[in-house]
Parts: C-alpha cells; sequence; structure tokens
C-alpha cells in the first residue's frame, strides 16, 4: 500500500508541474491574443480599401498587365502555406496542412505543377517527412509577423510569378493557405488565389479581404478612372503594394488564429490536469485508507491473539 501511496503521489506532483506550464501558457496566450486580433481589425479595412481600388483600376484600366492577366493554360502553381512555428495548439497548423494538401491535389489533378512556399516550422517538417521539395520556407516570426516579413515573401513570388513558368522556375499563379480568425472560438483554414488579381466585372460580388465583400451597383453605374501618366505605371506602383498587403493581412489572421488556437488548447490541457490531479487524489486517499484499515486490522488480530493466549 506505501508503494502505491509514493506512486501516487509522485505522480500528482508531475501532473501539477505540468499544469503550472500549461496554465502559463494559457495566460501569455490570452495576453497576446488581444493584441493579434486587434492587429488584425486594424489592418483589413487599408487591406479591403486597397483590394477595392486595385480591382477596380485593373477592370475598367484596359490594360493586359501581367499581374492581372490570367494564362488560359497554366503549367505551374504557387501555394504559399502558412502555419505555425510552435506546436501546443491544437489542430492549428494541421488543419492549415489539410486544406492545402486538399488545394495541391485539385491543382494536380488540372494538370498544373504545384510549387509550395512555406511559412513555419511546422509545414517545413511536414514536407520534410515525406520528402516533398518546396521552393522556400520562412521561420520564427509566425506568432508576431511583421510587415518586412510579408514583403519579403512578396518579393519572391511575385519574383517567380513575373517569370516564364516554361523555363521550370516561374509560376503562373500563386494561392495562399492560411487560417481565417473569425472570433475567439473559430478559426477556419481558407485558400484564396492571390495572382492573378481577380478583376471585378460589371455587377458581380467578390470577395476581396477578411469578411468584406465587394457590393455590385445596383444602378449599373461605372466610375471614370484616369490615370496619370498612364494605367500601367499606376498598375505597376499599386499591384505590389496589393500583393504584400493582401499577404500580411493573411499572417496577421494566421498569427491571431495560433495564439487563440494555442489559448484554447492550453485550457484544455490545465483543465484535464485538474481532472488529474482529482483522481490520482483520490486514488491515494484509497490507498491510504486501505492502508489504515489493514493496521487496524492487524493490531486488533494481535491484541486477540494475546487474550486468546492469556
Amino acid at each position: 500500500m506505501g508503494g502505491q501511496m509514493r506512486v501516487y503521489r509522485q505522480r500528482i506532483r508531475s501532473v501539477s508541474a505540468t499544469k503550472k506550464i500549461t496554465k502559463a501558457m494559457e495566460l501569455i496566450a490570452a495576453s497576446r491574443v488581444v493584441k493579434a486580433r486587434e492587429a488584425v481589425m486594424s489592418a483589413a479595412p487599408y487591406t479591403h480599401a486597397l483590394t477595392r481600388a486595385v480591382s477596380a483600376a485593373a477592370s475598367y484600366a484596359g490594360e493586359d498587365h501581367p499581374l492581372t492577366t490570367r494564362t488560359s493554360e497554366g503549367r505551374r502553381a504557387g501555394v504559399l502555406i502558412i502555419t505555425s512555428d510552435r506546436g501546443l495548439a491544437g489542430a492549428y497548423s494541421a488543419s492549415a496542412l489539410k486544406t492545402a494538401n486538399e488545394l495541391m491535389e485539385r491543382l494536380r489533378s488540372e494538370g498544373k505543377e504545384v510549387v509550395p512556399y512555406l511559412v513555419g516550422r511546422k509545414a517545413v517538417a511536414w514536407f520534410k517527412f515525406r520528402d516533398r521539395q518546396y521552393a522556400e520556407a520562412w521561420e520564427g516570426f509566425t506568432d508576431a509577423p511583421k510587415f518586412e516579413h510579408a514583403r519579403e515573401i512578396g518579393e519572391r513570388v511575385m519574383r517567380d510569378f513575373l517569370r516564364d513558368s516554361e523555363d521550370g522556375e516561374g509560376v503562373d499563379e500563386i494561392h495562399v493557405v492560411y487560417t481565417r480568425f473569425r472570433t475567439m472560438v473559430t478559426q477556419q483554414p481558407r485558400a484564396l488565389r492571390l495572382l492573378p488579381l481577380e478583376v471585378v466585372e460589371k455587377g458581380q460580388r467578390v470577395e476581396v479581404d477578411e469578411g468584406f465583400m465587394e457590393e455590385p451597383d445596383d444602378e449599373g453605374l461605372q466610375p471614370q478612372f484616369s490615370f496619370e501618366p498612364d494605367a500601367e505605371t499606376v498598375l505597376d506602383a499599386l499591384l505590389p503594394k496589393y500583393v504584400t498587403s493582401r499577404i500580411y493581412t493573411c499572417l496577421l489572421g494566421a498569427a491571431a488564429s495560433e495564439l487563440a488556437s494555442r489559448q484554447r488548447a492550453m485550457k484544455s490541457a490545465t483543465d484535464n490536469a485538474e481532472e488529474l490531479i482529482k483522481t490520482y487524489t483520490r486514488l491515494a486517499n484509497q490507498a491510504r485508507q486501505a492502508e489504515i484499515t489493514q493496521e487496524i486490522s492487524e493490531i486488533v488480530g494481535g491484541a486477540n491473539a494475546l487474550a486468546d493466549a492469556k
């Protein structure tokens, strides 16, 4: 009985130490997710306005710009996959990788070669474990992305997009897979096409950003644009900003989703640790009570034996 009590007490101490760690991680994630959510809400209106302006300008410019022209027979498709650098966030990275794998399978079924771009150590580990190739990877900033990271990623994907895909280095289209932050409880893995830019047709309803929808004009009025010095120069200046802004918004949404998932996972782990401590405490008390009962029985039996001997 004494051996069982020692085992239970050791397990209680071990689970208590784990509970302290999970509780601390829960509190850290809870404090950081507030700032991450504010960053998403602050960046989303700017990205929405920029996307709407670029879409409208590209729609009515009458120019066949490389970033808005979609080839009829795309051979290579780039997929930017955004995951986390660290674990202990529930199914956050697994859900994003599942969505990315479904997208890549669909693109392969269309006869396209997939070129992955990875963000986060979880995505890199997933590809390395399966011995799959990828174009480039970025790590170390998934829970606190900065605009410089988005600019670096945007420059790389735009450079590959502007190359000729027939030489085996360029891509014909760019897709982004990330986890969209909706609420503290709901985070949704999502795939969107980043390039070529979605051109808005008359009366068309197009989703242009995080939760924002571009509504068609009921009166059928079309805006009149005047481009100075010319439409191509304006699009050359706007479209790189659009790509970087969209990637930055995706990174912010993914960071907020990661922190919210980690907070929820750590809270669940803390609750499970508390239940486990209660279970081990009850078992230790039962073992202690059994040991006391056995000692009492031995004392009573010894006393009866002495009385009979007299």
